[in-house]
This record gives C-alpha cells, sequence and structure tokens, in this order.
C-alpha cells in the first residue's frame, strides 16, 4: 500500500465505525477515499444540495445545522457526517460548514451502500445519531451480564415452604428438615387470606434457639424476623443481589402481588457470581477485631476488579461496594459499642455522598455524621459519642476509607447533634440559602442510616421532600453550585486537558463527569420531592413528574453510566497494573470507542446543564 494511503489507514483505523472493521473491507474503504480541503467559513454542503458521498474530517472542525439554520452539532477529527442523506434520497438534509480549515477523505456512495450492507457494525453507527449510539454502547454492556437480564424467578427451584405464624419450634424445625430447606415461611390467616407474616432460618434456629436452650414447645413467633425484606417477581438477579448487601440478608422471599412465589438464598446467587462481594460482606460480620477488618479489606479491590471484569454495569457495582463500605462502618460501631459499652441514648449514623447515593468506588474517602436523640446531655453523653466516632474513623481509615479532607466526620461536633439540630440544619440551608453554605453541605443531601434509630435518618427524608420542592430560592441557588463543575469537552469536542501539576494532559472523570451529572440529577430530584438516593432512583422519580422529558431523562441516564464505566474501568486497570487508582485519564490511554462515546456523553451533560440554568433560572457561574 502505498505511504500516503497507509497513513490515510492509520488515521482511519482509530475512529468508529473503522476501528472495528475488517482490514480487507477498510483497505477496499481507503483505495476508494478522494481528498478535498475547504477553508474555514466555506459550505462543505447545503441543504437540498445532491450529495453522493460519506465525509470524514481528517483535521479541522465543521458545524452542522438543521432545516431551521439552529446549530444541531460540532464535528471534529475522526468524525463522519452525510449518511443520513445517503441512506434516504441522496439528498442533503443538514447542511455543513466548515468552522475551521477542514482536510476531509470523502467516501463515495457505492462503497458506503457496500459496507452498509456488509458490515453489521457500520450500519448501525451510521443508521443512529449521537446519543443513539451512546444508548447502544450502554445496551451492549447490559447484554453481556446474565446478572443483569435474568429474572429473580430463574433462581426459584421449588414451591415456597410455609407454616402456621401460630407453630412449635421444634414442629417448625421438623418441617426445615423433612423438606431439606434453610428457610421455612410463616403465614397469618386474614380477611383478605393469607398472608406472609415472618420468616425463620437455619442461623435464627441456631443463634436464637439452641443457644438460649429454649423449650421445644416455644411459638415459633418468639424467634421469628419480621417486617421482612422481600423482592418482586419481575425483578432482575442483579437487584436481589443488591437488596441482600444494602440490607445484610441471607434470604430473599419473592413476591408476586401478595403472593409468595419462593424463596432464593445468598447462595442461589452465588452461583451467578464466581467471586461474590456477598460473601465478603457475610466474612466482615465475622471479624472480631480492626485489625481483621484491615486484613479483610484487602479483598474490596479483588472483589471490584472482578466485577468490572465480568461486565456488570456501574450500578452494580456502585452499590456492591457502597454495601461493602456500609458493612465495614457497621461492624466497627458493633465492635465500638462493645469496647464502650451500650450507648447512654439512642442515635443513627449516617453514611453520606457517594455511599449513602450506592455510587461508591475503591478511590473513596469517608463521609459521615451521627443523629442524636434528642434527650442528649452534651456534658454527660458526648464523650462517648465522640470516643465511638473516633473508633469508627479511625477503624476506617485502617480499612483503606481515608479521612474527609473536608472534616465532614462525626468526629466533627458539628456533624455530631441532637434530631432537633439537625432539623434546623436543613430547615436553615432550604429557607435562607447562601451559596457558600450551600456549597459545603452539598453532601448532606445524599444520607442514609445504617445504623441504630434509622428513622432519624428517615425524618430528615421527610423534610427535605416536603420542603426542598416548595423553595424557588433554594433550589435556584443548589442549581447554581451544580453548575460549577462542567465537563471537559471543548468548543470544537475536543477534550480540555489540566494545564499543570502532576494531572497534567488528563481530565478528571469523577470531578468533570460523573459529580457534574449526580449534582444536576440532585436538584431536579429535589424539585419533585423524591425520597430516593440513588442517582438512577432519582431519574425515574424525576421522569414520572414529567419534569425531564422521558428522553432526556433516559440521555442522562446513558451519559452517567458510560462515564462511570470508563472511570471504573480505569481504576480497576490500574489496580491489575499494580498501580494506585485514581480518576484521572488521559485521553491517548482512552480506546476509539471510549474517546467517541465520552464526547456524546459529555455533550449531553452540557445539554443537561443548560437546561438546568434555564429552568431553575440560575444565571451565569463560573466554570471550574
Amino acid at each position: 500500500m502505498q505511504a500516503e494511503l497507509l497513513d490515510i489507514r492509520n488515521h482511519m483505523v482509530q475512529h468508529p465505525p473503522f476501528d472495528e472493521m475488517a482490514d480487507d473491507l477498510l483497505d477496499q474503504v481507503v483505495q476508494s477515499i478522494e481528498v478535498v480541503y475547504f477553508r474555514a467559513g466555506t459550505s462543505i454542503l447545503e441543504l437540498g444540495q445532491s450529495n453522493h458521498w460519506l465525509h470524514y474530517l481528517r483535521s479541522g472542525a465543521a458545524e452542522i445545522y438543521r432545516r431551521s439554520g439552529e446549530l444541531y452539532n460540532r464535528v471534529g477529527e475522526g468524525e463522519i457526517f452525510g449518511q443520513f442523506g445517503l441512506l434516504r434520497n441522496k439528498t442533503v438534509r443538514f447542511p455543513v460548514q466548515a468552522l475551521e480549515d477542514c482536510l476531509i477523505y470523502r467516501i463515495p456512495d457505492d462503497t458506503f451502500q457496500f459496507l452498509w450492507e456488509n458490515d453489521e457494525n457500520f450500519a448501525e453507527f451510521v443508521e443512529i445519531e449521537d446519543r443513539s449510539r451512546l444508548r447502544s454502547a450502554v445496551s451492549r454492556r447490559e447484554k453481556s451480564n446474565e446478572l443483569m437480564t435474568s429474572r429473580v424467578t430463574r433462581l426459584i427451584s421449588r414451591a415456597p415452604v410455609s407454616a402456621p405464624a401460630t407453630v412449635r419450634l421444634q414442629e417448625a424445625a421438623r418441617i426445615m428438615t423433612d423438606k431439606g430447606v434453610s428457610a421455612l415461611l410463616l403465614m397469618e390467616e386474614t380477611d383478605e387470606g393469607r398472608r406472609l407474616k415472618g420468616i425463620i432460618t437455619d442461623r435464627d434456629l441456631r443463634t436464637r434457639a439452641l443457644t438460649e436452650a429454649l423449650p421445644s414447645e416455644t411459638p415459633i413467633s418468639e424467634i421469628m424476623s419480621e417486617g421482612l425484606i422481600t423482592i418482586r417477581s419481575n425483578m432482575f438477579i442483579f437487584e436481589a443481589m443488591l437488596t441482600m448487601l444494602h440490607n445484610n440478608v441471607h434470604h430473599l422471599p419473592v413476591m408476586d402481588n401478595n403472593e409468595v412465589r419462593g424463596v432464593i438464598a445468598l447462595s442461589d446467587i452465588v452461583k451467578y457470581e464466581s467471586q461474590s462481594s456477598l460473601y465478603l460482606v457475610s466474612n466482615i460480620y465475622h471479624q472480631q477485631s480492626v485489625k481483621g477488618l484491615k486484613e479483610l479489606s484487602r479483598d474490596v479491590r479483588d472483589s471490584f476488579v472482578r466485577m468490572v471484569n465480568e461486565d456488570a454495569n456501574s450500578h452494580m457495582i456502585g452499590s456492591a461496594m457502597a454495601g461493602i463500605g456500609r458493612s465495614f462502618s457497621q461492624r466497627l460501631l458493633e465492635l465500638g459499642e462493645e469496647k464502650l459499652g451500650p450507648p447512654p441514648v439512642p442515635y443513627c449514623f449516617l453514611a453520606l455522598g457517594s455511599m449513602a447515593r450506592d455510587e461508591q468506588l475503591v478511590v473513596t474517602d469517608q463521609d459521615n455524621a451521627m443523629i442524636l436523640d434528642d434527650s442528649f446531655v452534651p456534658k454527660e453523653h458526648d464523650a462517648y459519642f465522640l470516643a465511638l466516632a473516633k473508633f469508627v474513623s479511625d477503624g476506617l481509615a485502617e480499612c483503606g476509607y481515608s479521612y474527609c479532607t473536608g472534616d465532614i466526620m462525626a468526629t466533627n461536633p458539628k456533624w455530631r447533634q441532637p434530631l432537633s439540630v439537625w432539623k434546623g440544619y436543613f430547615t436553615d440551608w432550604i429557607d435562607n440559602p447562601k451559596a457558600e453554605a450551600l456549597l459545603n453541605s452539598n453532601i448532606f443531601f445524599d444520607l442514609d442510616g445504617i445504623y441504630g434509630e434509622i428513622d432519624f435518618a428517615e425524618q430528615l427524608k421527610t423534610l427535605v421532600a416536603e420542603k426542598a420542592s416548595n423553595s424557588q430560592r433554594f433550589l435556584t441557588m443548589l442549581a447554581r453550585n451544580a453548575l460549577n463543575r462542567t465537563p471537559p469537552l471543548g468548543f470544537f469536542r475536543t477534550f480540555v486537558l489540566e494545564e499543570d501539576g502532576k494531572q497534567q494532559k488528563t481530565f478528571n472523570l469523577k470531578r468533570r463527569g460523573t459529580a457534574p451529572i449526580s449534582d444536576l440529577i440532585r436538584v431536579h430530584a429535589l424539585a419533585c420531592g423524591s425520597r430516593s438516593q440513588n442517582s438512577f432512583e432519582r431519574l425515574k422519580d424525576v421522569a414520572k413528574t414529567k419534569l425531564l422529558m422521558e428522553d432526556d431523562a433516559g440521555n442522562l441516564r446513558d451519559a452517567m453510566e458510560f462515564i462511570s464505566i470508563v472511570r471504573i474501568r480505569h481504576q480497576a486497570l490500574s489496580i491489575e497494573s499494580a498501580e494506585e487508582p485514581d480518576n484521572n485519564v488521559r485521553p491517548e490511554d482512552l480506546s476509539p470507542f471510549e474517546r467517541s462515546h465520552l464526547k456524546d456523553a459529555f455533550q449531553v451533560v452540557s445539554n443537561a446543564q443548560k437546561f438546568l440554568r434555564f429552568r431553575y433560572n440560575a444565571g451565569t457561574v463560573r466554570n471550574v
């Protein structure tokens, strides 16, 4: 192949859809190319013009317009245009103008049609628009993991085994032995029919009956678990896994309306996940010291890498890592209480930020707080709670969760206060919003009670849901803060990189990617009164209110998923290379597929921020 043609081929093979094209087809494309040049400001394609070429932009930048004259898109190096007219009547539907001097490779229509008929990836790429391609890229990952495509009913191997809730201990044990099950459902008769009342497991028999030497005639109702965590029959296996992680349960009744369809156990899910993070959580609760937890924490990164290599999606990975982080916190609180004695007044331990949102990864610090009962008396009680908070915080640091540089931890007396004080905090933030105060308190609007009196946290969520949606000034200020961080996409769809420091020539996928998305989703969620914490769940709530159109919510979901997965894979590759993972990536370390779809995703975020500014009258803000 001639040197000039080889140069053309080497450039095209770096960009989709040519990066996945068979060698013989790509060679055919290169042989057919015509090279043309357009000066900045000149027209490349005019509306209604006859066109018989697919255009590949080798260098420069161009603007694509709608029929109305409104700007539709900007394209840069390695991108294509003109395909929509070729697929229809060979007439230009979107006029194109050179924004900079442009060097273009033109691929003739007959070559285009041959590729369209013989290369499925090429056909899919040219048939759908940028945001649809992003959806396609996300869908491809979702379909590759059985955990995300299989319903929980697939794990049900037998009809549920049940008994009346009035049964005695010995009879319950006999039924479980005869039927060969590790869990027995306990039912009660109501006016509406039989209803699930509780559950008894092998573990319950050991820990609540045998160790206490209870008589065989003890009513099973005295030791059964009530207020059960259940799952619907139409939910996916990965949702069952996350439910078990979040609630630290080993058995889940599967419900079809109000009827029990069956019971799935932790062991059923482990069959679908070779190295289950559920086992890691189970082992956390068996550790008797901070030293034991520290040794176990080494397995966290291994679990993270395994999930990445098994093509889990970002929601599954984020929830699993958050579940593991919660378990470390919960076990440390149990060990702390064993060391210090029972708490003098009830309290609730709060997870904040990414852990509360179920979006935690392996590069994370600790963000937490305490809500104390209103009977709290500082002089009498605070020494205990400070000691407990310090025990937990130091323990988390030992386990790899670094101290919060902003001091948002329960060791800070400001974030270790009675419930009434916390209600005052949130009321003031919402009723009297100040830019700097909200900037520092943003993280508290992502909260989850993970230990103790969980109702304290639920009361704060209720207060926020009721007040925030009625305070336009608060939403405006919050929206302004959400616009401080912008995606790293330049005017010509090029990546904007850090210019100095050790992160020079990189961009941060958290600060400039996932964080701006979670920030703007939080504003919409609070505006519609959502109580959800996870960004994907918040988007569902927002879409139901029509505050965002369904397509816009879907685009945001896909953008967040794709950016998150690129960030996750970057961290996993660092761990596998024995390097310290971070959030900064260099464009040259990304595949052409990732570079192309990241640009699509960042454009979605940029458009969503423009709507946020308009919707909440947020005005002009500085870029970071």
